[in-house]
């Protein structure tokens, strides 16, 4: 073996001890909540951790935290599975490496169901993970069944605030003491402002178009009005 490869061969072993730490590290019960540890959860925990800064990575784990404490507060019965697989791929699309010109919740939605698929993933449960994370950002989600709308709820507990007439102050602070938020809120901005610079067409009619409004401010989008009118009808 030459010294090349032996030290990517060491590389290799030390990131994949680092992963494994990582993982052993992390608490089995948070908030009451437990966190999913079937293989396929175990797997995209690690591909949500792989491409993700840890602020990210933290997030998502909060998003299926707070989702579920909102589900059991509310009495809904959901498969913990699908919550935890939307939730823990659900900013994919963030990410360097499956960002692109979709809408970020399509092109999240898309990497998981191609990693689902390799994994060999029941298709209509992935595709309600698909759901899961394409209607996060959208109104639609809320009326959807709750391995899709839990992962809104939980998004939007984290982002903005969680109801704490459903999750008391003290769960609360287990989930971030569990997952600190490591400056969630500039870190998020920035790296949704770079999202949208880099492909401004797929700033949808979510929050991401406040951001593109506020930082890509050279780009000017096709108003609906304009392609009405240019329609091939003649009236």
């Amino acid at each position: 073996m030459n010294r090349r490869k032996a030290i990517q061969r060491a590389g290799a072993l030390a990131f994949g001890l680092a992963s494994q730490a990582e993982a052993q590290s992390s608490p089995a019960i948070v908030a009451g909540i437990r966190i999913v540890d079937s293989k396929i959860a175990k797997d995209a925990t690690e591909l949500s951790r792989g491409v993700s800064a840890p602020y990210l990575f933290n997030h998502a784990v909060r998003t299926f935290l707070f989702g579920s404490l909102a589900g059991h507060a509310r009495g809904l019965k959901f498969d913990e599975e699908l919550l935890y697989l939307a939730c823990i791929l659900h900013d994919l699309g963030l990410t360097e490496r499956f960002s692109g010109d979709l809408p970020f919740e399509i092109q999240g939605a898309q990497a998981a169901k191609r990693f689902l698929e390799e994994q060999a993933y029941a298709r209509d449960r992935a595709a309600i993970v698909w759901d899961g994370i394409a209607m996060h950002p959208l109104r639609i989600g809320q009326f959807k069944r709750p391995e899709i709308s839990l992962v809104g709820d939980g998004a939007g507990a984290d982002v903005l605030g969680p109801d704490l007439s459903e999750i008391n102050s003290s769960r609360v602070d287990e989930v971030l003491a569990a997952f600190p938020r490591l400056k969630f809120k500039d870190s998020f901005v920035t790296a949704c402002a770079g999202v949208v610079r880099k492909h401004p067409g797929g700033a949808s009619q979510t929050f991401m178009r406040d951001i593109r409004e506020r930082y890509a401010t050279d780009f000017h989008p096709v108003n609906f009005c304009d392609r009405i009118a240019k329609a091939p009808f003649p009236e």
